[in-house]
């Protein structure tokens, strides 16, 4: 009897996940491959959401998904780690040691074969080399770090209650997530109000947000009619935005910006530009691009490699490249649990992925919501606003906890999150 094969997905975010959970289906559960997930946490959690885990507007507990809970359920194993290199004469890949947070090691170095390999790990903010930002800015382009910003942000609200003074927080970054970010952080504040005035007898202190945004206009890549009215709303709920604001370094207090401005913020955020992490510069001498994603061919495996593809954000098709967005990442997904399993079974070549592009959707938290959809008429095209705009924005995190649960599964997690609405700050207290 011939061995299984051995596929590794590194990365559990939108396409990792959904490529293990696809995979563990069609070719784990009858025995024909092992689908290993690595990953260097523990969860998941939808990236697009992640302002809102920033914020304290959403649960952690509830809206992420435990990987070996889903190993388990979906007929493929997780290991956690994270791939330092790729070995690819031998077809191994090295995992750098697991640490504990005091540097304590849980799991040495560990080195696991594979016959095909889909890298997913994502991207993360290009700070582009500006001095000062690795240093004094915090990042949301992951769990761990929404969560430290959200520890931040309640202790430094706390402070400014207990002074009597304003907190100010600058996002460098005018695309979707610092715009909504700016907004979550207002109806954060908005909720906690009440809180306050019945625990200590006083309002919330002020919120400053202050949104820089490099170019002529915020949200960049939808129409400038939606670009223009999320301004609008933006400034309506106390935003400041700046267009047009380079930023030239970064320090403790705040942001230098070209034109010689000062921005004093206590807390900063770097929230712009997208790149590959930085490791991809180890993965066995494969080509990337200036932003370190891993060039490959139209059906997404590397151009030097036949047997190493790449999706997401980290990749980059050199002759059709794609944005960095959660809905190419579930496309190409999607389209590697259709073609890999014939390919690796009978050496079927896989086809090209081809993008459908759906249109984008923002929402400024509960204060409105802009969709723009291929097309000439609203719901076959156009734009939308509002509520209708919100909720599709929901659906599609919803669609996304479907697709990993199954249609029930995801239909109780939905009715779980609204009755614990009622029981539940609608916020993040400690």
């Amino acid at each position: 009897m011939a061995s299984r094969s051995e596929i590794l997905i590194v990365g559990g975010g939108v396409a990792g996940l959904s490529l293990a959970t696809r995979l563990g289906k069609s070719m784990g559960k009858t025995g024909k491959a092992r689908i290993t997930l690595i990953d260097k946490s523990f969860s998941h959690v939808w990236k697009p959401m992640l302002h809102c885990f920033a914020s304290g507007t959403l649960s952690n507990e509830n809206d992420r998904v435990n990987f070996i809970s889903q190993a388990s359920g979906h007929h493929f194993e997780f290991w956690p780690g994270e791939v330092a290199s790729i070995d690819r004469a031998c077809r191994e890949v090295v995992l750098s040691p697991l640490l504990e947070a005091d540097g304590t090691v849980i799991l040495e170095s560990r080195r696991m074969k594979y016959d095909t390999i889909v890298i997913a790990i994502g991207s993360c903010a290009n700070d582009f080399g500006t001095p000062g930002v690795k240093e004094h800015c915090l990042s949301i382009d992951n769990l761990v770090e929404a969560n430290a910003f959200n520890e931040k942000f309640r202790r430094e609200l706390l402070r400014a209650f207990a002074n009597n003074s304003e907190l100010d927080i600058a996002i460098v970054g005018g695309g979707a997530t610092g715009v909504q970010l700016a907004a979550e952080l207002h109806k954060a504040l908005e909720i906690v109000g009440p809180y306050n005035l019945h625990a200590f007898g006083k309002a919330p202190p002020k919120l400053h947000v202050t949104l820089l945004q490099s170019g002529d206009r915020i949200l960049p890549a939808f129409p400038e009619s939606v670009s223009a009215a999320a301004q609008q709303e933006l400034e309506h709920i106390g935003v400041t935005v700046r267009t047009g604001a380079r930023v030239a370094g970064a320090d403790s207090h705040g942001f230098t910006l070209k034109d010689g401005s000062y921005v004093p913020a206590k807390l900063r955020v770097w929230a712009a530009g997208v790149k590959a992490p930085d490791v991809t510069t180890a993965y066995g001498g494969l080509t990337i691009n200036r932003t370190g994603q891993i060039l490959v061919n139209p059906n997404l495996s590397s151009i030097d490699d036949a047997r190493i593809f790449a999706m997401g954000d980290c990749s980059f098709i050199q002759n059709d490249p794609l944005p960095a967005t959660a809905q190419v990442a579930r496309q190409q997904a999607r389209h590697l649990a259709r073609y890999l399993p014939a390919w690796i079974e009978h050496g079927q070549e896989v086809p090209s992925c081809i993008f459908h592009n759906k249109g984008a959707i923002v929402a400024l938290g509960k204060y409105n919501g802009w969709a723009a959809l291929p097309g000439g008429t609203v719901w076959g095209g156009g734009i939308s606003h509002g509520f209708s705009a919100r909720m599709a924005h929901l659906m599609l995190y919803r669609q996304h906890q479907i697709e990993l649960f199954g249609y029930y599964r995801g239909m109780m997690s939905f009715y779980s999150d609204w009755v614990e609405t009622f029981v539940r700050p609608s916020v993040r207290l400690d």
